[in-house]
């Protein structure tokens, strides 16, 4: 498949309001990198992708590993490299931008908003981002505002897919607590053909930035383990297509993260029937670090969502 450009010539949407009403009341890879922290601190670990519990049989060898270094305040992690947005980010980059719109700054992102409504089905999923602040020695990303998307129980993104292009569910910013932290109240992503089950999103310096819709610190993410997708796959019907689509990738073929996962593979917990939680530690780089490499595997696509557009 020919990649989808980043930057996309489509109209972008504008709106008069944007997220002002927000603010006014809230007040908005490579692995190469590798973080150095206090001059005291020497012990380093080595984490490998063999190691995770979450691979396929065929992708435990394809992983590089990356190091962490510890630093006499906590435990570092690597930076996250930085990867496609894809072409359904809904940031203005590629048509609809839903960062400008009042209410996208919320935790629980099941369902549409605003002028929208409608709830995405699937399998509920609280998903939790820890975000390291690379420049201040691995700080907590206190401050720091997140926008995340993926795509429904059908593979399918809202503001794009087929049917519900009037939809802007599985769509939300949050802001970062003291402990770095942000949590999403969302649903299992699906498994579309051709990519590894995962989560997108972006890393702004402020609710300010996010909700301009503009200057991303980092663009990224996450890759979902196997384990915990073959059991939410099995457990709820409507995933039925994401069960056979699974079964033909695999971390080391998938276009994002065949060159390395490491910083990239989270952790997840819970069962079906009363709730999963997708959990990550993020380190998160200065914007300049933050250079995408070419994709990996065959082609540039990624594979394709059910309405057959390219993927990524």
């Amino acid at each position: 498949m020919t990649k989808s450009p980043r930057h996309h010539a489509d109209e972008v949407h504008e709106h008069d309001r944007g997220l002002s009403h927000d603010l006014k009341s809230m007040l908005s890879r490579r692995r190469a990198l590798f973080v150095f922290g206090a001059a005291g601190a020497t012990a380093l670990a080595a984490c490998s992708s063999a190691g995770s519990t979450a691979t396929s049989s065929s992708s435990s060898t394809g992983a590089a590993a990356t190091t962490a270094e510890t630093v006499s305040d906590g435990t570092c992690v690597a930076a996250a490299p930085q990867e496609t947005a894809g072409p359904y980010p809904g940031d203005g980059s590629n048509g609809p931008n839903v960062l400008v719109e009042s209410g996208i700054v919320r935790q629980d992102i099941r369902s549409s908003f605003g002028a929208y409504s409608g709830t995405a089905g699937g399998v509920a999923t609280t998903i939790e981002l820890n975000l390291q602040d690379l420049t201040k020695d691995c700080a907590a990303g206190a401050g720091m505002a997140v926008y995340l998307w993926h795509c429904d129980r059908d593979g399918e993104y809202s503001l794009y897919g087929q049917g519900i292009t009037e939809q802007n569910y599985l769509r939300g910013v949050q802001v970062a607590d003291s402990a770095g932290t942000v949590s999403f109240t969302s649903i299992f992503p699906a498994c579309y053909s051709g990519r590894w089950p995962h989560i997108h999103f972006e890393v702004f310096d402020s609710l300010e930035s996010a909700v301009a819709g503009e200057d991303a610190r980092l663009t990224s993410q996450i890759a979902v383990p196997q384990d915990a997708c073959t059991t939410v796959f099995a457990y709820d019907s409507g995933y039925a297509n994401s069960v056979g689509n699974l079964s033909k990738v695999s971390l080391d073929s998938d276009n994002v993260f065949g060159d390395g996962w490491d910083a990239e593979l989270a952790t997840v917990s819970g069962q079906p029937a009363t709730g999963m939680t997708i959990s990550i530690t993020i380190g998160v780089a200065e914007k300049s670090a933050n250079t995408q490499s070419a994709p990996s595997g065959p082609g540039e696509g990624g594979g394709q969502p059910p309405n057959g557009a390219p993927g990524r």
